[in-house]
C-alpha cells in the first residue's frame, strides 16, 4: 500500500534537514545498527556466533582505525583508543543488563 504524498514529503523534508544540519539522531543511529545485527543474523546461518561476534569486532577495529586516521586525523592514537573502548564496555554492560535482550522469536 502506497503511503498518502505527505508522509513521503514530510520523511523527505527529514531527511533533508539531516542532511543539511549533518545530524544522526537516535532512530537513523538504531536503523543503522540494525542493519548491521540483521546481516549477523543472515550470516549465523553458516558462521557459528562464536566466530561470528569476533569477526565483527575485528570489522568494528578495522573500521574505527580507517575513521580515526583518514575521516578525524587524529594525531593521539591511544586517547582515541581509550575513547573507543570505553564507549564499547558501557555499550556491552547496557545490553549485557537488558533483561529483553535473547534468543530470536521462534527459537
Amino acid at each position: 500500500m502506497e503511503q498518502p504524498k505527505s508522509d513521503k514529503s514530510n520523511r523527505k523534508a527529514r531527511r533533508a534537514a539531516r542532511k543539511k544540519e549533518g545530524a544522526f539522531d537516535t532512530t537513523a543511529f538504531l536503523k543503522v545498527a540494525d542493519k548491521f545485527i540483521d546481516v549477523a543474523n543472515r550470516e549465523n546461518d553458516r558462521v557459528k556466533a562464536t566466530d561470528l561476534h569476533m569477526a565483527f569486532l575485528y570489522a568494528a577495529a578495522r573500521y574505527n582505525a580507517y575513521v580515526a586516521k583518514v575521516v578525524l586525523d587524529v594525531d593521539e592514537h591511544e586517547k582515541f583508543v581509550k575513547h573507543m573502548v570505553d564507549q564499547y564496555q558501557e555499550m556491552l554492560r547496557q545490553h549485557l543488563a537488558d533483561e529483553s535482550l535473547g534468543p530470536p522469536q521462534g527459537s
